[in-house]
């Protein structure tokens, strides 16, 4: 798969982490300008599927399966939404702390990605 796609989503991740996670030190919710910050995280996250599918439609193989790295692509893509939903529910700083939590598994999520597609 692509690295720089990869380090780009990882670092898209962890930027989001990083200013959520300020965003629940000063006690604060998630306001719109976060939701737009989730919105381009799920975007590149979109995309790394979309290229990880055409590339397996090419006839290239991930190392450790198919099925697993599909599963994980689609866990990718479902984490930081799933965070935003759940920070909807809880309008205080705890839904920021989920959000921040969400896009740290997105970037642990990518490592493992990499691990799962890179031949070794």
């Amino acid at each position: 798969m692509l690295d720089a796609l990869t380090v780009a989503v990882s670092v898209a991740a962890l930027a989001l982490a990083a200013w959520c996670g300020f965003a629940a030190f000063r006690d604060q919710p998630t306001k719109d300008w976060h939701f737009i910050g989730m919105a381009v995280v799920t975007f590149l996250v979109l995309v790394q599927l979309i290229v990880g599918i055409v590339q397996l439609a090419r006839g290239e193989k991930a190392e450790e399966g198919t099925t697993i790295f599909v599963a994980y692509l689609l866990g990718a893509l479902c984490a930081v939404p799933i965070a935003g939903f759940m920070s909807l529910a809880e309008r205080s700083r705890w839904g920021s702390a989920t959000v921040a939590a969400g896009a740290v598994v997105l970037a642990v999520l990518e490592v493992r990605l990499h691990d799962i597609w890179t031949v070794g």
